[in-house]
């Protein structure tokens, strides 16, 4: 074991590696319908050894609220014909509840200690789709001022599209595609899957069918995610009827 004034250094790398683990467990890499649960299972339990190692830290109470709430809803993200089931499209009656309202203690506790970090405010965006009954009801203006505060911590073009999104369910689907142009004029993003696919989302919103039909192609052309591929796959079809 470090010794303890070894730990705070440590704990981002930790936290990072944690949520890897995680993520690879909520949605494997090369297949969402294989998802491993004994690996997000593995790294909430993680997740709680490092909050009762160092009960004063917020990001490690933030992570494990955020993977909390994001694992309430491994049921219902994969359909039956193993396409991705976007949020707005899920079954919310199939989402964990107790998992939803741990995470959101979990939060409160760590908000509690008035340090914000980017687990934080993910898992207050995660926390407001939980709390939303339905789609409509999510919302999505505190979500898009809360990316606003999450893209000003971590600027990356995942954040960026993500926050992009967001703002194109408060102001339009024209305002979140300005945002994309601005992220894609200042990253090289050619073989990045999902910026063709949040736009071809934005497009297929603003009724520029055509538009969207060629960034769904694009997108399904560098995604190595089956399941997601389904979806963009689905989508496409929808955009070129």
């Amino acid at each position: 074991m470090p010794l303890a004034e070894e730990l705070p250094d440590r704990l981002a790398a930790v936290l990072a590696t944690v949520y890897l683990v995680f993520n690879e467990g909520y949605s494997s890499i090369e297949d969402a319908g294989a998802a491993r649960p004994d690996f997000a299972a593995e790294a909430i339990r993680l997740a709680r050894l490092v909050c009762a190692l160092m009960p004063g830290e917020a990001e490690a109470w933030g992570l494990l609220s955020l993977m909390l709430t994001q694992d309430s809803r491994r049921g219902a993200r994969v359909g039956s014909d193993r396409a991705l089931v976007p949020l707005e499209e899920q079954d919310r009656a199939r989402w964990d509840r107790a998992k939803i309202v741990e995470g959101a203690a979990v939060l409160d506790r760590a908000l509690a200690m008035g340090r914000a970090g980017p687990y934080q405010v993910q898992a207050a965006i995660a926390a407001l789709h939980g709390k939303a009954a339905t789609a409509a009801a999510t919302d999505w203006s505190q979500i898009s001022a809360l990316y606003g505060s999450l893209y000003r911590m971590v600027p990356t073009p995942v954040v960026g599209l993500n926050a992009a999104a967001a703002l194109a369910m408060v102001a339009g689907p024209e305002e979140g595609l300005a945002w994309i142009s601005a992220i894609e004029a200042r990253e090289r993003l050619d073989d990045y899957y999902l910026l063709p696919a949040a736009r071809a989302d934005l497009l297929r919103r603003a009724g520029r069918n055509a538009e969207a039909a060629v960034d769904y192609r694009r997108a399904i052309e560098l995604t190595a995610n089956a399941a997601e591929r389904k979806y963009l796959e689905r989508r496409m079809r929808e955009v070129t009827a």
